[in-house]
């Protein structure tokens, strides 16, 4: 069985002898916020979240898979630079090429010998997850109504978000969690926190809130435990 390491211990993962993902620090993404979380969310996009740009291409976002989406897109993001993900591995030359084992169409680097092909990408998807507390987002509409009900929806919610300024998720949290009591770090400790152990200590702290309000409402006679739907708010550590 093979024995994995904490993330909490590692500073990059490897997905393959030759391709490892960094798990960057907090002041390194703080140095280009939008970059990094723009390409941690194509890297582990779903068609679902595509749907309005599948659909200006004349594709239905529901006959696509992650993998297909994947190879849409990662030859075009590949050649900016994404070192704080792939370290010093030059990602300029990833294409689109036939796998001589099975013909099927894949991404690979002739430079690096390195081919991603549904595997490999499912476990650098997951792993880009893990490591930023992403959710896979996924859905299937019931019916034809229901997924154009869907990408009008969402049409209309990009064109409302593209007019908004954006706001900076991550400085935000550090300067929410900085200044909460249970965070034990200040601004320049913050800095050289591994993201993974930030975003662990965010959820930790996130349940420990919620445990200490749920206790009280208890002691009060105000929550009763038995019509909880889920027994975990009686636990203060996180699963």
């Amino acid at each position: 069985m093979e024995n994995k390491k904490s993330l909490l211990k590692l500073s990059r993962v490897d997905i393959l002898p030759n391709l490892s993902v960094r798990i960057p620090t907090v002041g390194e993404i703080l140095d280009d916020e939008d970059s990094y979380y723009g390409a941690v969310s194509f890297l582990t996009a779903t068609p679902f979240q595509y749907m309005v740009q599948l659909d200006d291409m004349g594709i239905d976002y529901t006959k696509v898979t992650d993998y297909e989406l994947f190879k849409m897109l990662f030859p075009m993001y590949a050649k900016s630079d994404m070192s704080v993900i792939f370290g010093n591995l030059d990602t300029s030359d990833f294409g689109i090429y036939i796998s001589k084992n099975d013909g099927a169409r894949v991404i690979y680097s002739p430079r690096n010998d390195i081919l991603i092909d549904r595997p490999v990408y499912d476990k650098l998807a997951d792993t880009i997850r893990k490591i930023n507390s992403f959710e896979k987002v996924k859905s299937k509409p019931g019916n034809e109504s229901a997924r154009k009900y869907l990408l009008e929806k969402e049409r209309k919610k990009q064109k409302l978000y593209a007019k908004k300024p954006r706001e900076p998720y991550l400085e935000k949290l550090v300067t929410a969690l900085v200044n909460t009591s249970e965070f034990p770090y200040g601004y320049d400790e913050c800095m050289n926190l591994s993201i993974y152990r930030f975003n662990q200590s965010f959820r930790q702290i996130q349940q420990k809130i919620n445990f200490d309000n749920t206790m009280i409402g208890v002691y009060a006679g105000t929550v009763d435990t038995s019509k909880m739907s889920s027994k975990e708010s009686l636990s203060w550590i996180i699963k």
